[in-house]
């Protein structure tokens, strides 16, 4: 860990600053109405800015804490869970897309937690496509009616969320199982990682 990576560095700080955005985005978008629903998607939006910021702050400054490897993938998973959470709350997303994608994020990241005194589940490309294809669709959801596209539309990129989420969990838990089988157990995980991100880097 480098001189640099105190707790309080700016990926950090990033990381905190999405934590407390979940309840403030929370809070606008159950208050309904188009404007609220606008600044909801703002906040939303802005949230999710953080996430890919503090990622690349850490990889390209060596921002290593164990604080970090923590909350970042925790800020990222409250951040989607409360989003559909509301939206099935309100009835404009079936519960049962929420549970499995809830189920397989809460799933990984214990995974990664398992798996972190071996080492480290690398990122994919479907991870951050499977990101990605959440934030689009959630954002869709979160339009107020006036502006939404078709309905189908934002089907579509929830169906394909959806089917990215499934398909990269369990190429996550065979990474998971194999690394679990072939390395030993690091003594002093926060030397190994190569970037404070990477746990949550494929999300």
């Amino acid at each position: 860990m480098t001189p640099e990576a105190g707790l309080w560095n700016v990926a950090n700080v990033l990381t905190i600053v999405r934590i407390i955005l979940v309840p403030v985005f929370v809070g606008f978008l159950l208050a309904g109405g188009t404007t609220w629903r606008l600044v909801a998607l703002g906040t939303f939006c802005v949230a999710s800015l953080t996430d890919l910021l503090d990622g690349r702050l850490a990889r390209s400054r060596g921002l290593v804490t164990d604080f970090g490897k923590i909350a970042d993938p925790v800020a990222d998973k409250a951040l989607t869970g409360a989003a559909l959470i509301c939206l099935s709350a309100l009835g404009e997303l079936p519960w049962w897309v929420t549970g499995l994608i809830m189920f397989r994020e809460l799933g990984v990241t214990g995974l990664r937690f398992w798996v972190i005194r071996r080492g480290v589940i690398a990122a994919s490309r479907g991870g951050k496509a499977k990101t990605l294809l959440q934030v689009i669709a959630i954002c869709l959801y979160v339009l107020p009616a006036s502006l939404s596209p078709p309905a189908i539309v934002r089907e579509l990129f929830m169906a394909a969320a959806v089917v990215v989420t499934v398909v990269t969990g369990v190429d996550y838990v065979h990474q998971a199982m194999r690394l679990h089988r072939s390395q030993p157990e690091q003594s002093e995980p926060g030397h190994s990682e190569p970037g404070r991100s990477e746990p949550a880097a494929g999300r």
